[in-house]
């Protein structure tokens, strides 16, 4: 028989108390550098602390249990020594570091089984009762994942990549649009809904830094509904279908700085739930700084979307080396008349592309269902300062709707060679250029229509 853990039940006053944890911050100023804003998030963002004491985790009968004896504890770091340590799903817990010494290799089970009972968890931005993520924390604070070793989901094509095109999707999501209580979600066996790698949810003080991860079932790191987190550092080398590499969901005041992507989807995509469910929960994703990052394959190196119903906004990157044959667009933007949501306050500068098959900045309205629903999706403020790229089929691919253009769109002492095609500009308002060199021809325009 089926067990379950139970799952939290969240009224109006849950809503309402999220609201306190994810207040709104006000608009970006219209006067001034945008990115002075980023002084105020760096300040926020702190590393989570730890008590000075070591768990060695063979000394006790599982990772689990090493984690809650030190959490009992009132915390410090479980220490995983070199060598094969092989496991199930892990649960973190508040004041926890699981710390991966150099050489250490923790593999995940294959059995699907083994990640039971049922955990409250998001598939694809929309809640329900599924499997347990490899790596779960659930109302924590100051936990961490650190190190230098490696954490080895052993997906293959016979082990949950072969799940792709499960039923239970569209099954979730019709849930969800006809109104059916979170906790009567209930998945898991049999629906083959794969679970995520890392996912803390509704926690504080997050950080993931040092590791290298591979081989994941799809999304590699999932923060959902946190604040305070840090990724720094990471290596993600995981080619599966939907396998993004860093995801933050409906998170406030995010650092992704100095990894390195290497994926088989988008390389760090920023969202905010789907359809219903991304409006029910009602919170965005805001107050991100990415820097210092590589991204290698990929659909996308920094995309908003396409997850993206509760809004996106002041989101800033810079300082990132992009190039592949294999990575499609370079700053992207997914979203459609299903998804809705406002994306605003979105920045990148001096960030140095090699190549990639596509655009350089993409916004799609037309992703997926396209222009098939009721709640019109706004994209407006973006400004992209100081980038270079050496091959792309198109600088810009910019698609909106004739009713809600993209709006307020600024390119600026931009640098882009060998641009096979012209950019696509479909639908778009008040967008300047300044300084822009394409194919060695410089341009200074700004089109209003």
């Amino acid at each position: 028989m089926l067990t379950r853990m139970k799952s939290p039940q969240f009224t109006r006053r849950d809503l309402l108390k999220a609201a306190v944890a994810f207040p709104l911050v006000r608009s970006q100023v219209d006067k001034g550098d945008p990115w002075d804003e980023t002084k105020a998030i760096l300040a926020r963002i702190k590393e989570p602390s730890f008590p000075n004491r070591d768990f060695e985790a063979t000394r006790f009968g599982s990772l689990n249990e090493a984690i809650s004896a030190c959490s009992i504890a009132g915390g410090g770091r479980v220490v995983v020594p070199p060598g094969i340590t092989q496991t199930g799903p892990i649960r973190l817990k508040s004041r926890v570091n699981l710390f991966l010494s150099d050489g250490a290799v923790v593999k995940f089970s294959t059995d699907p089984k083994q990640y039971l009972p049922l955990v409250y968890t998001r598939f694809e931005g929309t809640e329900l009762m599924n499997y347990s993520p490899f790596i779960y924390a659930f109302d924590e604070q100051d936990i961490a994942i650190t190190g230098s070793g490696t954490l080895d989901g052993q997906a293959d094509a016979t082990h949950w990549w072969d799940w792709t095109r499960s039923a239970a999707r569209r099954q979730l999501v019709d849930a969800a649009a006809a109104g059916k209580p979170v906790a009567e979600r209930i998945f898991g066996e049999g629906s083959f809904l794969r679970p995520n790698f890392i996912q803390p949810y509704r926690c504080r003080n997050v950080m993931i830094e040092g590791i290298t991860i591979v081989n994941s079932p799809m999304w590699e790191i999932n923060p959902v509904l946190s604040t305070n987190v840090i990724v720094r550092g990471v290596r993600i080398n995981s080619h599966g279908p939907n396998n993004d590499g860093c995801d933050p969901e409906s998170c406030r005041d995010v650092l992704i700085e100095q990894c390195t992507f290497d994926t088989g989807d988008d390389c760090i995509a920023l969202k905010s739930g789907r359809n219903d469910d991304g409006r029910r929960v009602g919170v965005p994703i805001e107050n991100v700084i990415i820097r210092d990052c590589t991204m290698k394959d990929g659909h996308g190196g920094v995309t908003v979307g396409s997850e993206i119903s509760g809004g996106a906004r002041n989101i800033f990157a810079e300082r990132c080396r992009m190039d592949s044959p294999n990575l499609n667009i370079a700053l992207r933007f997914k979203t459609n008349s299903v998804r809705g949501g406002v994306i605003e306050h979105v920045y990148m500068r001096d960030v140095t592309i090699g190549q990639v098959s596509q655009a350089i900045v993409s916004v799609d309205f037309l992703y997926e269902e396209g222009d098939s629903g009721k709640y019109t999706p706004i994209v407006r403020d973006i400004e992209v300062r100081r980038v270079t790229s050496q091959d792309s089929r198109n600088a810009l691919s910019l698609r909106g709707y004739a009713r809600s253009p993209v709006t307020n769109v600024r390119v600026r002492e931009c640098e882009f060679q060998h641009v096979a095609q012209p950019d696509v500009l479909e639908n778009v308002k008040d967008i300047v250029f300044s300084n822009v060199t394409v194919n060695g021809k410089i341009t200074n325009q700004s089109i209003t229509r």
